[in-house]
């Protein structure tokens, strides 16, 4: 098969899953775990808002709620979805005729069991982006695509899913290839982006919880791969059903109580990564703090951590931020060429 034919090949089978994904809903709908997740984190800005005084319907809302599908499944439609497939089948040629060797087929992912082939995807893309996210502040070119993602001034749930798509060509092209190449698959992509998905609409939430409350869901979490993954033991027998039920309450426990004060260092979170959209930066700092999108330990661990108090109302944006393009069409040609 050429490559103009998986091109076409992986356009139309995007385009035939996606319709698929929207007229057959189940749980592995996609697009219907986006409703879900964004409407768990509306309901919640709307009980237990962190800013209090700020509207429900913020601004810029319904704007970022077109973002969340265009960058997610229309974007994907049109170009990025075919085009992976090519570049992951000719990277992987390209191997086998230079070393003879076939990652797709002979890398050791494929002999792990499922939950440390989703844990191994999940570090290593959290680790990419992490690097991407700081080179998109670091360079002046990347910095004036990131802008349309920093132009929020007042932040919700949905300004998650708000950048320009020319992050999706950066950052997909940096995450996605190597993983796929490692023999990640869209499954596994899929329970990996729902979660980084549900972590992302947090940290941009109008929502402020406790460290145990995070901690309990993580370990809920966990929960559910430990009993589905140890409970269909035959020796379980009927005792399967109970012995799932103890091992999701003890990992809620646990994820409650044990790693409930350690989850502000751990993980992303409101109250850290507001900083990270902050107008005012110090100076030593010019080019960003907090890159984390969903853990936090590498900020920590490379230094770029700043959390100097409780930042629920600084002022969001960037210097110039007030004479950026306001509509998504003039927002998605920013960085191209300059005024």
């Amino acid at each position: 098969m050429n490559y103009y034919e998986i091109f076409i090949n992986g356009y139309k089978g995007y385009a035939n899953y996606l319709w698929n994904d929207i007229t057959n809903p189940s749980w592995n709908s996609y697009f219907y775990w986006l409703i879900l997740v964004s409407l768990f984190f509306f309901v919640l800005e709307v009980v237990i808002p962190w800013r209090k005084k700020q509207p429900v319907l913020r601004k810029d809302f319904f704007m970022d709620g077109f973002y969340m599908f265009f960058n997610f499944f229309l974007f994907s439609l049109i170009i990025y979805n075919a085009a992976s497939d090519v570049v992951v089948n000719f990277f992987n040629n390209g191997l086998k005729s230079l070393f003879a060797f076939d990652l797709q087929a002979m890398n050791p992912m494929n002999s792990l069991p499922y939950w440390s082939i989703l844990l191994i995807g999940f570090i290593v893309r959290d680790f990419v982006q992490w690097w991407v996210h700081r080179l998109l502040h670091k360079s002046e070119r990347l910095w004036e695509f990131h802008k349309v993602h920093h132009s929020v001034e007042e932040m919700g749930f949905a300004a998650h899913l708000r950048y320009h798509w020319m992050e999706n060509v950066v950052y997909r092209t940096l995450e996605y290839i190597p993983l796929a190449l490692l023999g990640i698959g869209l499954y596994d992509f899929f329970v990996i982006h729902i979660f980084t998905l549900a972590w992302g609409h947090y940290n941009h939430s109008n929502i402020s919880v406790s460290g145990k409350i995070t901690g309990g869901i993580l370990g809920f979490l966990i929960g559910i791969v430990l009993a589905n993954g140890l409970a269909d033991l035959t020796m379980l027998g009927e005792l399967s059903l109970l012995y799932k039920s103890l091992v999701l309450l003890g990992s809620i426990g646990i994820g409650a109580f044990l790693l409930g004060p350690l989850m502000h260092k751990l993980f992303n979170s409101p109250e850290m990564h507001i900083w990270h959209h902050s107008y005012h930066l110090p100076e030593e700092r010019h080019t960003g703090v907090n890159f984390g999108l969903t853990l936090a330990i590498w900020d920590y661990l490379f230094g770029t951590a700043y959390i100097p108090h409780d930042g629920k109302d600084i002022r969001l944006g960037f210097p110039g931020v007030e004479e950026f393009p306001e509509n998504f069409a003039a927002q998605n040609i920013h960085g191209f060429s300059k005024k």
